[in-house]
Protein backbone atom coordinates (compact mmCIF):
# COMPACT_ATOMS: atom_id res chain seq x y z
CA UNK A 1 0.00 0.00 0.00
CA UNK A 2 1.15 3.39 -0.69
CA UNK A 3 0.33 6.54 1.92
CA UNK A 4 -1.71 8.05 -0.32
CA UNK A 5 -4.43 4.82 -0.67
CA UNK A 6 -6.73 5.51 2.45
CA UNK A 7 -10.06 5.92 2.84
CA UNK A 8 -12.17 8.28 0.98
CA UNK A 9 -12.67 11.46 3.21
CA UNK A 10 -9.75 10.80 5.80
CA UNK A 11 -6.81 13.06 5.41
CA UNK A 12 -3.11 12.43 7.23
CA UNK A 13 -0.38 14.78 7.96
CA UNK A 14 1.84 15.46 5.42
CA UNK A 15 5.50 13.59 5.24
CA UNK A 16 8.76 15.55 7.25
CA UNK A 17 11.97 14.44 8.73
CA UNK A 18 11.58 11.98 10.89
CA UNK A 19 8.24 10.12 9.41
CA UNK A 20 8.63 6.95 7.00
CA UNK A 21 5.79 6.42 4.67
CA UNK A 22 2.98 8.11 7.56
CA UNK A 23 5.12 6.30 10.82
CA UNK A 24 7.67 8.01 12.90
CA UNK A 25 9.97 6.09 14.18
CA UNK A 26 10.45 5.36 18.52
CA UNK A 27 9.08 3.53 21.57
CA UNK A 28 7.37 5.24 24.44
CA UNK A 29 8.29 9.04 22.90
CA UNK A 30 7.06 11.78 22.78
CA UNK A 31 5.68 12.45 19.24
CA UNK A 32 3.56 15.37 18.05
CA UNK A 33 1.61 15.20 14.84
CA UNK A 34 -0.39 17.43 12.76
CA UNK A 35 -3.24 17.00 9.62
CA UNK A 36 -3.47 20.54 9.10
CA UNK A 37 -0.80 23.44 9.40
CA UNK A 38 -0.84 24.96 13.04
CA UNK A 39 -3.64 22.68 14.31
CA UNK A 40 -0.88 21.96 17.01
CA UNK A 41 -0.71 24.97 19.79
CA UNK A 42 2.67 25.10 20.89
CA UNK A 43 4.36 26.03 24.05
CA UNK A 44 0.95 24.70 25.99
CA UNK A 45 -1.76 22.16 26.31
CA UNK A 46 -4.63 24.26 26.36
CA UNK A 47 -5.32 27.18 24.76
CA UNK A 48 -8.23 29.25 25.52
CA UNK A 49 -9.85 28.99 21.71
CA UNK A 50 -7.70 26.37 19.18
CA UNK A 51 -6.89 26.74 15.73
CA UNK A 52 -9.95 25.59 13.31
CA UNK A 53 -12.64 25.51 16.07
CA UNK A 54 -10.93 22.37 17.48
CA UNK A 55 -11.48 21.25 20.90
CA UNK A 56 -8.82 20.28 22.93
CA UNK A 57 -9.10 17.17 24.98
CA UNK A 58 -6.11 14.81 27.08
CA UNK A 59 -6.10 10.91 27.12
CA UNK A 60 -4.61 9.50 29.72
CA UNK A 61 -2.88 5.98 30.06
CA UNK A 62 -2.08 6.36 33.50
CA UNK A 63 -2.69 7.53 36.39
CA UNK A 64 -2.13 11.31 36.45
CA UNK A 65 -0.01 11.05 39.44
CA UNK A 66 2.01 7.79 38.16
CA UNK A 67 6.14 8.68 38.46
CA UNK A 68 7.37 10.90 35.45
CA UNK A 69 9.07 8.15 33.90
CA UNK A 70 5.91 5.96 33.89
CA UNK A 71 3.23 8.59 33.31
CA UNK A 72 1.18 8.54 29.55
CA UNK A 73 -0.89 10.99 28.23
CA UNK A 74 -1.79 12.12 24.37
CA UNK A 75 -3.32 15.99 24.19
CA UNK A 76 -5.51 15.87 21.27
CA UNK A 77 -6.83 18.40 19.37
CA UNK A 78 -10.73 17.17 17.52
CA UNK A 79 -13.23 18.41 15.61
CA UNK A 80 -15.22 17.24 18.52
CA UNK A 81 -14.83 16.34 22.41
CA UNK A 82 -15.37 12.87 23.07
CA UNK A 83 -18.57 13.03 24.91
CA UNK A 84 -20.25 13.71 21.17
CA UNK A 85 -18.87 9.93 20.19
CA UNK A 86 -21.17 8.02 22.62
CA UNK A 87 -24.58 8.49 23.72
CA UNK A 88 -26.87 6.00 25.50
CA UNK A 89 -25.55 2.78 25.73
CA UNK A 90 -27.19 -0.46 24.94
CA UNK A 91 -26.07 -4.43 26.01
CA UNK A 92 -25.31 -6.32 23.12
CA UNK A 93 -23.92 -9.77 22.70
CA UNK A 94 -20.64 -11.13 21.11
CA UNK A 95 -20.42 -14.26 22.42
CA UNK A 96 -17.14 -15.73 21.33
CA UNK A 97 -15.33 -12.75 23.39
CA UNK A 98 -15.21 -13.41 26.56
CA UNK A 99 -13.18 -12.51 29.65
CA UNK A 100 -11.68 -13.27 32.47
CA UNK A 101 -12.87 -14.98 35.20
CA UNK A 102 -14.14 -17.62 33.19
CA UNK A 103 -14.07 -21.22 34.99
CA UNK A 104 -15.92 -23.36 33.81
CA UNK A 105 -15.99 -26.64 36.32
CA UNK A 106 -17.43 -28.90 33.14
CA UNK A 107 -13.71 -28.02 31.21
CA UNK A 108 -10.68 -29.27 32.26
CA UNK A 109 -7.87 -26.95 31.76
CA UNK A 110 -5.26 -28.66 33.42
CA UNK A 111 -3.49 -30.61 30.33
CA UNK A 112 -1.16 -30.21 27.45
CA UNK A 113 -3.25 -28.73 24.33
CA UNK A 114 -2.85 -28.16 20.83
CA UNK A 115 -5.18 -27.20 18.03
CA UNK A 116 -5.05 -26.85 13.93
CA UNK A 117 -5.77 -23.55 12.34
CA UNK A 118 -9.50 -22.18 13.15
CA UNK A 119 -11.16 -22.35 10.01
CA UNK A 120 -12.45 -18.96 8.07
CA UNK A 121 -15.75 -18.60 8.20
CA UNK A 122 -17.76 -15.74 5.77
CA UNK A 123 -19.10 -12.53 6.98
CA UNK A 124 -16.71 -11.74 10.39
CA UNK A 125 -15.64 -8.35 11.30
CA UNK A 126 -12.93 -7.48 14.32
CA UNK A 127 -15.69 -8.07 16.73
CA UNK A 128 -17.77 -10.69 15.54
CA UNK A 129 -14.81 -12.74 14.17
CA UNK A 130 -12.95 -12.47 17.45
CA UNK A 131 -12.85 -16.05 19.23
CA UNK A 132 -11.54 -15.91 22.72
CA UNK A 133 -9.14 -19.37 23.61
CA UNK A 134 -7.99 -18.88 26.94
CA UNK A 135 -8.30 -16.49 29.91
CA UNK A 136 -6.49 -16.20 33.09
CA UNK A 137 -6.56 -13.61 36.30
CA UNK A 138 -9.92 -10.68 36.32
CA UNK A 139 -10.69 -8.21 34.22
CA UNK A 140 -12.13 -6.11 36.95
CA UNK A 141 -9.13 -6.01 38.51
CA UNK A 142 -6.92 -5.18 36.15
CA UNK A 143 -4.30 -8.71 36.20
CA UNK A 144 -4.18 -11.16 33.61
CA UNK A 145 -5.15 -11.71 29.93
CA UNK A 146 -7.53 -13.02 27.43
CA UNK A 147 -5.65 -15.33 24.28
CA UNK A 148 -7.99 -14.57 21.32
CA UNK A 149 -7.97 -16.29 17.28
CA UNK A 150 -9.47 -13.67 15.09
CA UNK A 151 -11.12 -14.28 11.86
CA UNK A 152 -11.77 -11.28 9.95
CA UNK A 153 -13.46 -10.87 6.16
CA UNK A 154 -15.55 -8.02 6.05
CA UNK A 155 -14.36 -4.28 7.26
CA UNK A 156 -15.83 -2.70 9.57
CA UNK A 157 -18.65 0.06 7.55
CA UNK A 158 -19.45 3.15 9.90
CA UNK A 159 -18.57 1.08 12.73
CA UNK A 160 -15.85 1.46 16.00
CA UNK A 161 -14.88 0.24 18.76
CA UNK A 162 -12.50 0.92 21.31
CA UNK A 163 -11.83 -1.44 25.20
CA UNK A 164 -11.74 0.40 28.60
CA UNK A 165 -10.76 -2.62 29.53
CA UNK A 166 -7.78 -3.52 28.04
CA UNK A 167 -4.63 -2.96 25.31
CA UNK A 168 -4.16 -5.46 22.18
CA UNK A 169 -1.33 -6.60 21.15
CA UNK A 170 -2.11 -8.29 17.50
CA UNK A 171 -0.02 -11.07 15.62
CA UNK A 172 -1.67 -11.70 12.09
CA UNK A 173 -0.68 -14.47 10.72
CA UNK A 174 -2.75 -14.52 7.50
CA UNK A 175 -4.19 -11.56 5.36
CA UNK A 176 -3.73 -7.87 6.11
CA UNK A 177 -5.61 -5.48 8.18
CA UNK A 178 -6.10 -1.68 8.32
CA UNK A 179 -6.17 -0.28 11.90
CA UNK A 180 -7.59 3.31 11.53
CA UNK A 181 -7.38 4.97 14.79
CA UNK A 182 -7.95 8.21 16.62
CA UNK A 183 -4.73 8.83 16.31
CA UNK A 184 -3.49 7.60 13.21
CA UNK A 185 -3.49 5.04 10.92
CA UNK A 186 -1.70 1.30 11.13
CA UNK A 187 -1.61 -1.30 7.99
CA UNK A 188 -0.72 -4.66 9.51
CA UNK A 189 0.60 -8.02 7.64
CA UNK A 190 1.54 -11.42 8.84
CA UNK A 191 5.49 -11.20 10.41
CA UNK A 192 4.47 -7.61 11.94
CA UNK A 193 2.69 -6.51 15.51
CA UNK A 194 0.74 -3.65 16.45
CA UNK A 195 -0.30 -2.50 19.93
CA UNK A 196 -3.43 -0.73 20.63
CA UNK A 197 -3.54 1.55 23.47
CA UNK A 198 -7.14 1.17 26.22
CA UNK A 199 -9.40 3.41 25.01
CA UNK A 200 -8.41 4.37 21.63
CA UNK A 201 -11.29 4.24 19.25
CA UNK A 202 -10.56 2.68 15.96
CA UNK A 203 -12.44 0.66 13.28
CA UNK A 204 -10.70 -2.07 11.23
CA UNK A 205 -10.81 -2.56 7.14
CA UNK A 206 -9.17 -5.37 5.24
CA UNK A 207 -6.72 -4.95 3.09
CA UNK A 208 -6.34 -8.09 2.14
CA UNK A 209 -8.62 -11.23 2.97
CA UNK A 210 -9.34 -13.57 4.68
CA UNK A 211 -7.29 -12.37 7.81
CA UNK A 212 -6.78 -14.69 10.73
CA UNK A 213 -4.37 -13.97 13.44
CA UNK A 214 -3.83 -14.10 17.48
CA UNK A 215 -4.51 -11.42 19.88
CA UNK A 216 -2.98 -11.01 23.82
CA UNK A 217 -5.52 -8.96 25.09
CA UNK A 218 -3.39 -7.67 28.46
CA UNK A 219 -5.70 -6.50 31.60
CA UNK A 220 -2.71 -4.91 33.14
CA UNK A 221 -0.42 -2.92 32.65
CA UNK A 222 1.15 -1.39 29.36
CA UNK A 223 3.74 -3.44 27.58
CA UNK A 224 7.22 -1.80 27.48
CA UNK A 225 10.15 -3.35 26.36
CA UNK A 226 12.46 -5.94 28.65
CA UNK A 227 15.57 -4.55 30.69
CA UNK A 228 18.51 -5.71 28.56
CA UNK A 229 20.44 -5.95 31.68
CA UNK A 230 24.24 -7.34 30.91
CA UNK A 231 23.04 -7.49 27.13
CA UNK A 232 23.34 -3.75 27.46
CA UNK A 233 21.91 -1.61 24.58
CA UNK A 234 21.47 -3.27 22.08
CA UNK A 235 19.56 -6.42 19.79
CA UNK A 236 16.53 -7.94 20.93
CA UNK A 237 13.58 -5.51 19.72
CA UNK A 238 15.14 -1.64 19.39
CA UNK A 239 13.36 1.22 20.16
CA UNK A 240 13.65 2.79 16.48
CA UNK A 241 11.75 -0.08 14.74
CA UNK A 242 8.59 0.87 16.43
CA UNK A 243 6.28 2.89 14.10
CA UNK A 244 3.78 4.50 15.70
CA UNK A 245 1.34 6.87 13.20
CA UNK A 246 1.00 9.93 12.06
CA UNK A 247 -2.22 12.59 12.43
CA UNK A 248 -5.20 11.65 10.38
CA UNK A 249 -8.32 12.51 10.36
CA UNK A 250 -12.22 12.09 9.32
CA UNK A 251 -14.79 14.61 8.99
CA UNK A 252 -17.84 12.82 8.40
CA UNK A 253 -21.69 13.24 8.74
CA UNK A 254 -23.02 9.67 8.89
CA UNK A 255 -24.81 7.14 11.27
CA UNK A 256 -22.39 5.66 12.99
CA UNK A 257 -22.17 2.79 15.78
CA UNK A 258 -19.65 2.76 18.74
CA UNK A 259 -19.19 -0.44 20.77
CA UNK A 260 -17.12 -0.86 23.80
CA UNK A 261 -16.27 -3.16 25.88
CA UNK A 262 -16.10 -2.33 29.48
CA UNK A 263 -15.96 -4.69 32.66
CA UNK A 264 -16.03 -7.43 30.66
CA UNK A 265 -19.53 -6.59 28.60
CA UNK A 266 -20.12 -5.07 25.34
CA UNK A 267 -22.11 -1.65 24.66
CA UNK A 268 -22.92 -0.23 21.76
CA UNK A 269 -24.03 3.52 21.13
CA UNK A 270 -25.47 5.49 18.30
CA UNK A 271 -24.29 8.62 17.19
CA UNK A 272 -24.20 10.17 13.72
CA UNK A 273 -20.70 11.06 12.74
CA UNK A 274 -16.88 9.64 12.47
CA UNK A 275 -15.24 9.35 15.66
CA UNK A 276 -11.54 9.51 14.25
CA UNK A 277 -11.67 13.26 14.51
CA UNK A 278 -8.05 14.35 15.79
CA UNK A 279 -6.55 16.82 13.43
CA UNK A 280 -3.64 16.83 15.95
CA UNK A 281 -1.84 15.49 18.70
CA UNK A 282 1.35 15.20 20.72
CA UNK A 283 1.70 13.02 23.25
CA UNK A 284 3.38 9.29 24.35
CA UNK A 285 0.44 7.57 24.80
CA UNK A 286 -0.10 6.13 20.84
CA UNK A 287 -0.43 3.04 19.01
CA UNK A 288 2.49 1.57 17.48
CA UNK A 289 3.56 -1.12 15.14
CA UNK A 290 6.59 -3.23 15.04
CA UNK A 291 8.47 -5.57 12.12
CA UNK A 292 9.30 -8.92 13.84
CA UNK A 293 12.03 -9.31 11.26
CA UNK A 294 13.84 -6.48 12.49
CA UNK A 295 13.98 -8.70 16.27
CA UNK A 296 17.59 -9.63 16.87
CA UNK A 297 17.64 -12.38 18.93
CA UNK A 298 20.70 -13.34 21.51
CA UNK A 299 22.03 -16.43 22.45
CA UNK A 300 24.81 -18.42 23.68
CA UNK A 301 27.98 -18.98 21.87
CA UNK A 302 29.87 -21.45 23.24
CA UNK A 303 27.58 -24.21 25.76
CA UNK A 304 23.76 -24.39 26.67
CA UNK A 305 21.73 -22.17 25.92
CA UNK A 306 19.67 -19.06 28.28
CA UNK A 307 15.89 -19.46 29.04
CA UNK A 308 13.68 -18.67 26.68
CA UNK A 309 12.78 -14.95 28.23
CA UNK A 310 16.03 -14.28 26.59
CA UNK A 311 13.68 -14.03 23.10
CA UNK A 312 11.28 -11.61 24.95
CA UNK A 313 10.02 -8.31 22.28
CA UNK A 314 8.14 -6.67 25.08
CA UNK A 315 6.89 -7.28 28.76
CA UNK A 316 3.79 -6.32 30.72
CA UNK A 317 4.80 -6.01 34.50
CA UNK A 318 2.85 -7.59 37.32
CA UNK A 319 4.10 -5.50 40.55
CA UNK A 320 6.48 -8.81 41.73
CA UNK A 321 9.54 -7.86 40.29
CA UNK A 322 11.03 -10.22 37.58
CA UNK A 323 6.99 -11.71 37.17
CA UNK A 324 5.07 -10.75 34.10
CA UNK A 325 2.31 -10.40 33.77
CA UNK A 326 2.40 -11.24 30.36
CA UNK A 327 5.86 -11.51 28.07
CA UNK A 328 5.39 -11.24 24.42
CA UNK A 329 8.54 -13.97 23.14
CA UNK A 330 9.14 -14.08 19.72
CA UNK A 331 11.48 -17.34 18.40
CA UNK A 332 12.31 -16.94 14.59
CA UNK A 333 15.09 -17.17 12.71
CA UNK A 334 18.54 -18.21 14.06
CA UNK A 335 21.89 -19.73 13.94
CA UNK A 336 22.81 -22.21 16.32
CA UNK A 337 26.45 -22.62 17.57
CA UNK A 338 26.39 -24.21 21.00
CA UNK A 339 29.51 -27.10 21.79
CA UNK A 340 28.03 -30.16 23.69
CA UNK A 341 24.73 -29.20 24.10
CA UNK A 342 20.84 -30.22 23.62
CA UNK A 343 19.98 -27.28 21.30
CA UNK A 344 16.28 -27.46 20.88
CA UNK A 345 14.09 -26.74 24.13
CA UNK A 346 14.95 -28.15 26.82
CA UNK A 347 12.35 -30.18 29.12
CA UNK A 348 10.71 -28.34 32.00
CA UNK A 349 7.92 -26.74 33.60
CA UNK A 350 7.38 -23.68 35.55
CA UNK A 351 5.53 -21.34 37.38
CA UNK A 352 4.52 -19.51 33.85
CA UNK A 353 1.64 -20.48 31.68
CA UNK A 354 2.66 -20.57 28.07
CA UNK A 355 0.40 -20.08 25.35
CA UNK A 356 2.29 -20.36 21.80
CA UNK A 357 1.17 -19.72 18.31
CA UNK A 358 2.89 -20.31 14.96
CA UNK A 359 3.15 -17.65 12.42
CA UNK A 360 5.16 -19.23 9.62
CA UNK A 361 7.76 -22.09 9.17
CA UNK A 362 8.22 -25.41 11.58
CA UNK A 363 9.31 -25.12 15.54
CA UNK A 364 12.29 -26.97 16.25
CA UNK A 365 10.64 -28.82 19.57
CA UNK A 366 7.78 -29.75 17.33
CA UNK A 367 8.84 -31.05 13.89
CA UNK A 368 5.14 -32.47 13.68
CA UNK A 369 1.63 -30.97 14.29
CA UNK A 370 2.66 -27.64 15.26
CA UNK A 371 1.65 -26.04 11.84
CA UNK A 372 1.11 -22.57 10.88
CA UNK A 373 -1.98 -20.58 12.27
CA UNK A 374 -2.40 -23.50 15.11
CA UNK A 375 -1.38 -22.65 19.00
CA UNK A 376 -0.49 -24.71 21.58
CA UNK A 377 -1.34 -24.24 25.43
CA UNK A 378 1.28 -25.52 28.51
CA UNK A 379 -0.15 -24.44 31.38
CA UNK A 380 1.55 -23.57 34.66
CA UNK A 381 3.60 -26.32 36.31
CA UNK A 382 3.12 -29.07 33.83
CA UNK A 383 5.93 -30.41 32.21
CA UNK A 384 6.60 -29.84 28.19
CA UNK A 385 8.79 -30.20 25.82
CA UNK A 386 10.41 -32.09 22.45
CA UNK A 387 8.71 -34.69 21.35
CA UNK A 388 10.79 -38.38 20.62
CA UNK A 389 11.89 -37.19 17.31
CA UNK A 390 13.17 -33.81 17.78
CA UNK A 391 14.91 -35.42 21.03
CA UNK A 392 16.53 -37.90 19.13
CA UNK A 393 17.58 -35.85 15.97
CA UNK A 394 19.24 -33.35 18.96
CA UNK A 395 20.76 -35.97 21.01
CA UNK A 396 22.54 -37.27 17.89
CA UNK A 397 23.04 -34.46 15.39
CA UNK A 398 26.35 -33.29 14.46
CA UNK A 399 27.42 -29.96 16.83
CA UNK A 400 28.26 -27.81 13.50
CA UNK A 401 26.70 -24.35 13.19
CA UNK A 402 23.36 -24.61 11.81
CA UNK A 403 21.46 -21.50 10.39
CA UNK A 404 17.44 -22.36 11.98
CA UNK A 405 15.63 -20.99 9.30
CA UNK A 406 11.90 -20.57 7.95
CA UNK A 407 10.74 -20.14 11.72
CA UNK A 408 8.37 -18.08 13.12
CA UNK A 409 6.67 -18.90 16.53
CA UNK A 410 5.35 -16.86 19.63
CA UNK A 411 4.31 -16.80 23.08
CA UNK A 412 2.13 -14.89 25.12
CA UNK A 413 3.66 -16.40 28.60
CA UNK A 414 2.00 -14.77 31.89
CA UNK A 415 1.86 -15.40 35.74
CA UNK A 416 -1.21 -16.49 36.06
CA UNK A 417 -3.18 -20.27 35.27
CA UNK A 418 -5.06 -19.98 31.63
CA UNK A 419 -8.67 -21.30 31.38
CA UNK A 420 -10.09 -23.11 28.02
CA UNK A 421 -13.29 -21.04 27.00
CA UNK A 422 -16.01 -23.27 26.12
CA UNK A 423 -14.99 -22.71 22.28
CA UNK A 424 -11.53 -23.51 22.97
CA UNK A 425 -12.83 -26.79 25.07
CA UNK A 426 -15.24 -27.86 21.88
CA UNK A 427 -15.26 -25.92 19.08
CA UNK A 428 -11.95 -25.34 18.21
CA UNK A 429 -10.07 -28.06 15.52
CA UNK A 430 -8.21 -29.37 19.17
CA UNK A 431 -5.68 -32.09 18.39
CA UNK A 432 -6.80 -35.15 20.74
CA UNK A 433 -3.82 -36.38 20.12
CA UNK A 434 -1.01 -34.25 21.35
CA UNK A 435 -0.54 -35.81 24.79
CA UNK A 436 0.81 -38.55 23.32
CA UNK A 437 3.27 -37.16 21.34
CA UNK A 438 5.71 -38.02 24.36
CA UNK A 439 3.91 -41.49 24.89
CA UNK A 440 6.84 -43.30 22.94
CA UNK A 441 10.35 -41.35 24.84
CA UNK A 442 12.33 -44.48 26.07
CA UNK A 443 13.68 -45.21 29.36
CA UNK A 444 17.67 -44.68 28.13
CA UNK A 445 18.91 -45.56 31.86
CA UNK A 446 22.43 -47.63 32.20
CA UNK A 447 23.99 -47.26 34.90
CA UNK A 448 27.16 -48.27 33.49
CA UNK A 449 29.91 -45.55 34.99
CA UNK A 450 30.81 -43.35 31.68
CA UNK A 451 27.89 -44.21 29.57
CA UNK A 452 25.66 -41.88 27.98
Amino acid sequence: MTRHELPAGMVRAPDRTGTHDGYMPGFGNDFETEALPGALPQGMNSPQKCEYGLYGEQLSGTAFTAPSHQNERTWCYRIRPSVKHTHRFRKIALPYWKSAPLVDPDIVSLGQYRWNPVPHSEGLTWLTGMRTMTTAGDVNTQVGMAAHIYLVTDSMVDAYFYSADSELLIVPQEGRLRFCTELGVIDLAPQEIAVIPRGLVYRVEVLDGPARGFVCENYGQKFQLPGRGPIGANCMANRRDFKTPVAAFEDRETPSTVTVKWGGHFHETHIGHSPLDVVAWHGNYAPVKYDLTTYCPVGAILFDHPDPSIFTVLTAPSGVEGTANIDFVLFRERWLVAEDTFRPPWYHKNVMSELMGNIYGQYDAKPQGFVPGGMSLHNMMLPHGPDREAFEKASNAELAPHKLDNTMSFMFETRFPQHLTPFAATEAPLQDDYIDCWSDLEKKFDGTPGKK
